[in-house]
């Protein structure tokens, strides 16, 4: 019998259809998702054909800006299993991955599907979360995890509690609470608490709509919760008013930035007027602190938004981000413990034209 693995093709629909329904009960891939990655030069879709007859594929997600993969999807025709299909197309998804210049490969797996364990972990997989009511049936997905280049490394730690914001504009206090979590999982994690450092922390006016966070408000919020904190900006005076036109605006954003400021003070939050380097990031994560990070979302998205991450880790070539906003089109897994190389990490922790670096160092 002559194989081989391709890309997937339009004229290929009615076949992957046919592949959803004998390999799935539920949570199968619709006509309409499968003809968009199909279309989107943005992910990858490779099948395995067998005398013209498709037998199984392999889906891989990407995400801009990161060095990170997602393997969404792996299926081989029941008739067909026990033959090494399914090894062969992870190892051209692996491959593929690694042309695309990725670090990691991700992927989730029922807890109950032992055979796709064992492939999983015989070619380097490590677990590293579990998921409960993952799946249609309420059955619990596995996380796991494998290196694609550089030295091969112990399986990566329990990532630090996720929590997606709720709202468009609260990217701040969701990275905040995460942060706060992790240093006191007594912290709750809930809109109620967003809601309430939203409020402590806004700048009232942002680029448009509702206002973002302040890095000073963020450091009273968290101080008032009984955690050490302190602002790094390498600018001084009011932050974002560029982004403004209206002079009202301008002058409510200044009356805020003047107000942190004297609370800061009051409380004794330190605040250093110089950049927070790649060096500093290091040195405060090896001490056990964690800290927010303002970006700009151009290399993820598009759109040059300033956004508020959780930093969750490091390593030497990775900054690892909790990112609060999976946008559109990511669902939260996504944007977990996300590997971003260091250089580009670099370029977008720089927002707006006066390239504002901020960010809030949190002990506990």
């Amino acid at each position: 019998m002559n194989h081989a693995i391709r890309e997937a093709a339009l004229s290929d629909l009615n076949a992957l259809l046919a592949l959803e329904t004998a390999c799935f009960e539920g949570d199968r891939l619709s006509r309409r998702s499968l003809r968009a990655f199909i279309h989107d030069g943005a992910h990858h879709l490779l099948v395995w054909e067998e005398d013209a007859v498709l037998r199984g594929y392999a889906l891989l997600l990407f995400r801009r800006g990161t060095l990170l993969a997602r393997l969404y999807s792996l299926a081989v025709h029941p008739d067909c299993r026990g033959r090494g299909i399914a090894g062969q197309l992870l190892d051209a998804a692996e491959d593929h991955a690694r042309q695309r210049n990725c670090m990691f490969l991700r992927l989730e797996v029922r807890e109950d599907n032992r055979a796709a364990i064992a492939l999983y972990e015989q070619r380097g997989y490590r677990r590293f979360d579990r998921v409960t009511d993952y799946y249609e049936d309420a059955a619990a997905a596995l996380r796991m995890e494998k290196r694609l280049r550089g030295h091969a490394k112990e399986g990566m730690q329990q990532a630090p509690a996720y929590y997606r914001q709720t709202t468009e504009f609260t990217c701040g206090p969701a990275s905040l609470m995460m942060a706060m979590h992790q240093l006191d999982p007594t912290q709750a994690l809930n809109q109620r608490q967003e809601l309430q450092l939203w409020r402590e922390a806004t700048t009232i006016y942002m680029t448009a709509g509702h206002g973002g966070c302040h890095p000073m408000g963020l450091a009273i919020a968290a101080h008032k919760r009984g955690l050490n904190a302190s602002v790094w900006c390498n600018q001084q005076g009011p932050l974002f008013v560029d982004s403004v036109r209206d002079t009202d605006k301008k002058q409510v954003i200044t009356t805020l930035h003047e107000h942190f400021a004297r609370s800061c003070k009051a409380q004794q939050i330190p605040v250093h007027y110089q950049d927070f380097t790649a060096h500093d990031l290091d040195s405060a994560i090896a001490q056990g602190k964690v800290v927010l990070v303002l970006i700009s979302t151009w290399r993820l998205d598009g759109r040059k938004a300033p956004h508020w991450v959780a930093i969750s880790g490091s390593d030497e070539e990775c900054f690892y981000i909790h990112d609060p906003d999976p946008g559109e089109d990511q669902v939260p897994l996504d944007c977990q413990h996300v590997p971003i190389a260091r250089e580009k990490f670099e370029q977008m922790r720089k927002y707006g034209q006066a390239k504002l670096r901020t960010a809030v160092v949190l002990g506990g």
